[in-house]
């Protein structure tokens, strides 16, 4: 090469030869890891965290994997963990190309001279059934590119995920069984803990980060004694704080896990769990949701000791500094969440009177039947991911943690054309700065400087926030604790600072809730509005 180039420019020509990175080739104690490096990112795909959970290992806890002799390539993502194809085209619809049990991997995106950089471990969403690491839109070059250590993993889903079983309960030395994806996560967070700073990551200032089921998981890590410790800030993008299925009892209106876990078994024809670890994992998975199962933690007293609701009001959750938030048309890209719309405006208000009674003023006041049609989308969106957003601003206000209250307000011409203003998830792609990558049927995103200076904006908060517990973003309005006063910030066409988010809103469905806890026989998520139960007057609720 050194003799060519000086032939060449001997004769007169000068020619730009692009340098070619070296592969960067990191030393852990898991092992020795080679990646790529990307303009100034490191990146580092496909990392094995614990042993694939195939044969017997199939519904058990994640173990250790023993560190690797040699170089392990790093250079490609690992496969999906199995899941289901989506049955019809929807904006979330981004099948993986590959999935397998062998799926508890992560991903690391490093700047190229990082050193005690903060860490943001992000959980993807997907209804604990969908979903994986490696989508496109949660590529964590730009992220990183702004001075944090983005890492990205797998989690079991679905049936293989969640499932609990007396068989399975009998086998484990705490006598429990289900939560094996929260388990994987909590795996996940030990081997960063052990392993980051060879990648120039704080392992003393790890945010964990998730959207959707990914947030829902945040909680569950916050509320699971064994995750303390392995996380130090914590951000939930439209979380939903609802009832969880307890492992042996009926309770709050939910089936016993272990009862769940039996059903399965017996539709899929297994008489065993030998059998049912003997399926095809794509056929068991499929099967168990033909079944009607559908994934969720189990309150098993020792991974989950109580409810959600319950560790929060008691202050035992992971005291931590936060960001919650929402999105103002959550329920437009969820209509499955929606009730049906009422006959007409007398039947709604027949139905919210009959079931909220002294509270039917007030979710009337929220929720008018002058506008059915926006009634029936904002009613569950607060129900679940508004509350739960508020919920989660006060609960660690009153710890003494710092606390900042989103509303994620965005629009964009595509979106709106579609009836799809602040759709569910429709933030990330700005969090990440990936607008360019979103899944194939998501409204397209603008390449416009006021875009691009959006997205630069949330991303300057969020990994400020994970740098030092405070979000700032240069040339943008301050952040405000939630605090006393409410505070909180709506990213709409710029970020814009407010108080007193929906005024009512939490106060409403904090009742609500407080009333279904009381008598004991309701959940509380998405049956809202018209399908509510009849609520109980008192006790006293807020």
């Amino acid at each position: 090469m050194k003799k060519l180039l000086g032939a060449l420019s001997a004769g007169g020509l000068v020619m730009a030869v692009p340098a070619v990175a070296a592969s960067p080739v990191v030393e852990t104690p898991a092992g020795t890891v080679e990646g790529k490096t990307v303009g100034k990112i490191r990146e580092f795909k496909g990392i094995p965290f614990a042993r694939p959970p195939v044969g017997e290992l199939r519904w058990k806890a994640p173990l250790p994997l023993p560190a690797w002799e040699g170089v392990r390539k790093a250079q490609s993502f690992g496969a999906a963990c199995v899941q289901p194809r989506p049955n019809a085209v929807h904006i979330y619809a981004n099948p993986p190309a590959k999935i397998s049990e062998d799926c508890l991997t992560l991903n690391i995106w490093a700047p190229e001279k990082a050193k005690d950089a903060p860490v943001i471990v992000w959980i993807h969403g997907g209804a604990l059934s969908t979903g994986y690491s490696h989508e496109a839109m949660y590529d964590g070059a730009k992220l990183a590119a702004r001075g944090a250590i983005i890492v990205s993993i797998n989690y079991r889903l679905g049936v293989l995920g969640y499932m609990a079983h007396p068989a399975l309960s009998a086998e484990s030395a705490d006598g429990v069984s289900g939560n094996y994806g929260l388990l994987d996560q909590i795996a996940a967070l030990e081997w960063v803990k052990a392993n980051i700073g060879a990648f120039g990551g704080d392992a003393n200032n790890v945010t964990i980060a998730g959207e959707s089921a990914g947030a829902l998981s945040v909680m569950y890590l916050m509320a699971s004694p064994k995750a303390r410790g392995l996380f130090h800030k914590a951000i939930a993008q439209s979380a939903y704080m609802i009832s969880t299925p307890s492992l042996k009892e009926v309770r709050h209106g939910e089936p016993a896990a272990e009862a769940t876990g039996e059903k399965v078994a017996a539709a899929l024809g297994a008489a065993d769990i030998a059998a049912l670890r003997a399926l095809d994992p794509v056929a068991l998975t499929d099967g168990a949701a033909r079944a009607g199962y559908f994934p969720w933690g189990t309150v098993d007293g020792k991974i989950l000791p109580d409810q959600l609701v319950d560790i929060f009001d008691r202050g035992e959750q992971a005291p931590v500094p936060m960001i919650a938030g929402f999105n103002i048309g959550e329920i437009r890209s969820l209509r499955i969440l929606a009730p049906p719309p009422p006959a007409n405006a007398a039947a709604y208000e027949t139905a919210i009177r009959e079931r909220y009674g002294d509270l039917a003023d007030a979710w009337l006041k929220l929720y008018p039947a002058k506008d059915l049609g926006e009634a029936v989308l904002a009613a569950p969106r607060d129900a679940l991911y508004g509350w739960t957003s508020e919920r989660l601003a006060i609960r660690q206000t009153a710890l003494g943690q710092s606390a900042y209250l989103y509303l994620f307000d965005h629009g964009y011409p595509a979106a709106s054309d579609a009836g799809l203003h602040g759709f569910h998830a429709a933030e990330i792609p700005y969090v990440f700065g990936t607008a360019s990558d979103t899944p194939p049927y998501w409204p397209k995103i603008p390449d416009s400087v006021g875009e691009r200076r959006f997205a630069a904006a949330m991303g300057d908060y969020w990994v400020s926030f994970a740098r030092t517990g405070k979000p700032e973003a240069a040339g943008q309005a301050p952040w405000r604790l939630y605090g006393t006063e409410a505070a909180f910030m709506a990213f709409a066409d710029v970020p814009r600072p407010g108080t007193r988010l929906m005024p009512g809103m939490y106060a409403l469905h904090e009742a609500a809730v407080c009333r279904r806890r009381a008598a004991g026989n309701q959940p509380w998520n998405w049956n809202t509005g018209i399908v509510s139960p009849v609520l109980a007057k008192g006790p006293a609720c807020p």
